[in-house]
């Protein structure tokens, strides 16, 4: 879903990430809701800090995988594309709650023509030249295999070399095609990795990309003339172009690179590079190796990091829909919701490596730290401000050093989080601001605001709690603490963030678009004497509440 452009003020620092584009062979499962929420919570936060953000996704429409999946369902390949993306892949975008500013299909004008353009280019430079190649080739992943990369089959595919990524037996290809020529690049790359180790994260993707590299390049087979499903080649179209060298620029051409528009090529201008790709584990050399090198062809300025995440794994493998592993976002959300997905896949694995997922482990995250930990926070402070001050905050007392130490554990939790987002670590901010959730939970049980109403001078005759004494300090200061972990959490968790920021009295939306930039969040003493704090709806019952 698109918003207003005018995130923030013109001028401000950019901030550009992107998604993989999703093929529509099938349905989106979990593993690409993985990448796409992260996608927004970076974004979110970056927004939060007052930045011109720019977040894109899409699909991925052409090539074999697509037309095989199309012809087995008595469609065309854009009947089917068109179908998938409107039943299944924008709405999943609301199913997650995510807040992409723009969505890109490889089958838009927008991108075949501006596509075109790109590989003329390259070819009136003598960077393309035609040959013919033969290799093992898997359809899945729509590459050509080296032979050193396969795996022998079992069971019924016994005799037979398999992909180790889907684990099907690959086809052998022979076709007379056009080149890159991506073996002239080695050099360049291997000293791009040397000399910016950020491109490639985290190290051990970047490990993976130097070693591949080092073992030598070969040119890169770019059309296919054995099926007509494609952007085709201009000054040859008995050729379609080989389907990654066509879904990698969409990160370029959705933003204006090759428009006739002077507006879109203002846009390009003022956000290429891109900050971060995010991609997948499987993908990651063709974003790392072939990507950087047409890039580098074209002279264009290359991208800042691309971020390889690991695998979602059930019972053990890969998350997919061939193996009937892959399960949709809605079976989560629809008994959890949005928030609760995107926290947990967030927080309960480290970004980068591989991460079992279970109902179980879902079932007892959700009960301890959002409904127990987080929700009945919240729910308490309200109940007590209304019970003892009828719902209006009261002029708290002095401070004692409980009341510092609360504050300086909001402060280092902003701090912390801010430099695991810097890292492209959701987990790690996400485990920072829940320093907070913690702290403020033992605030109040070693406070005991319930025993210091009960004490002189706390209350009045009527029972009504006494403006500036030490119970409107307990009340206050842990108010102050849910202002803060609204903002801090509105990335991750923005239903509710915005629920609990209502229930604080703020009258505007919690947001990008309002003044409240993520570094202000520990700044206690914000919430004015007088402001209506009310008990709403639980912000995560619990699950035999649900």
């Amino acid at each position: 879903m698109a918003h207003d452009e005018t995130a923030a003020p013109a001028g401000t620092q950019s901030f550009y990430l992107t998604t993989p584009i999703y093929y529509v062979n099938d349905a989106p499962h979990i593993g690409h809701a993985y990448t796409t929420v992260a996608g927004d919570v970076l974004t979110r936060w970056h927004r939060q800090r007052q930045e011109r953000v720019w977040f894109l996704t899409g699909t991925d429409e052409h090539g074999q995988k697509v037309m095989r999946t199309a012809e087995a369902n008595g469609v065309t390949p854009q009947e089917w594309a068109d179908r998938l993306v409107e039943s299944s892949w924008k709405p999943v975008l609301e199913t997650l709650d995510a807040r992409n500013d723009d969505f890109i299909r490889t089958t838009q004008p927008r991108h075949t023509e501006r596509v075109q353009k790109f590989i003329s280019q390259l070819h009136a430079k003598g960077e393309i030249y035609a040959g013919s190649y033969e290799g093992p080739y898997c359809v899945g992943c729509e590459e050509y295999k080296l032979p050193g990369e396969l795996v022998d089959g079992t069971g019924e595919y016994e005799g037979l070399k398999l992909c180790p990524i889907h684990s099907r037996p690959v086809e052998m290809l022979s076709e007379q095609n056009y080149f890159f020529k991506m073996s002239a690049y080695a050099d360049r790359l291997l000293a791009l990795y040397e000399e910016h180790p950020e491109f490639v994260r985290p190290a051990s993707a970047r490990n993976e990309v130097l070693a591949f590299v080092k073992s030598g390049l070969q040119d890169l087979s770019i059309s296919r003339n054995t099926f007509d499903w494609g952007i085709p080649i201009p000054w040859d179209t008995s050729h379609v172009l080989y389907v990654w060298f066509d879904a990698l620029l969409n990160y370029a051409t959705a933003i204006g690179l090759e428009s006739d528009d002077e507006a879109e090529r203002e846009r390009f201008a003022a956000t290429w590079p891109a900050d971060v790709h995010l991609v997948g584990k499987d993908i990651l050399r063709f974003h790392a190796v072939i990507w950087p090198a047409m890039l580098m062809a074209a002279g264009l300025p290359l991208p800042k990091t691309i971020f390889a995440h690991g695998w979602l794994l059930v019972g053990g493998e890969k998350m997919s829909k061939s193996k009937l592993t892959g399960i949709a976002p809605t079976q989560i959300t629809d008994v959890f919701g949005s928030d609760a997905f995107r926290y947990y896949f967030m927080r309960a694995i480290p970004f980068g490596q591989d991460g079992s997922f279970s109902w179980e482990d879902l079932s007892a995250r959700y009960n301890a730290e959002l409904a127990n930990g987080f929700g009945n926070l919240a729910s308490r402070v309200a109940a007590m401000i209304s019970k003892n001050f009828g719902g209006s905050l009261p002029r708290p007392g002095s401070s004692s050093d409980a009341e510092t130490a609360l504050q300086e554990v909001a402060a280092a939790a902003v701090a912390q989080a801010e430099a695991a987002i810097d890292r492209i670590s959701p987990n790690e901010a996400i485990n920072a601001v829940w320093t907070l959730v913690d702290a403020t939970n033992l605030y109040l049980t070693e406070q005991e605001p319930w025993k210091v109403a009960k004490l002189p001078g706390e209350t009045t005759e009527s029972g009504a709690g006494v403006e500036g004494g030490r119970l409107a300090t307990i009340l206050v200061t842990a108010a102050e603490a849910l202002r803060t972990l609204a903002v801090l959490l509105n990335p991750v968790v923005p239903k509710a963030a915005q629920g609990l920021w209502t229930a604080l009295g703020a009258e505007e939306p919690l947001g990008p678009l309002d003044d409240q930039p993520v570094q202000t969040a520990a700044d206690f003493g914000t919430l004015p004497a007088g402001t209506r704090v009310t008990k709403g709806a639980s912000l995560f019952p619990r699950l035999d509440e649900v």
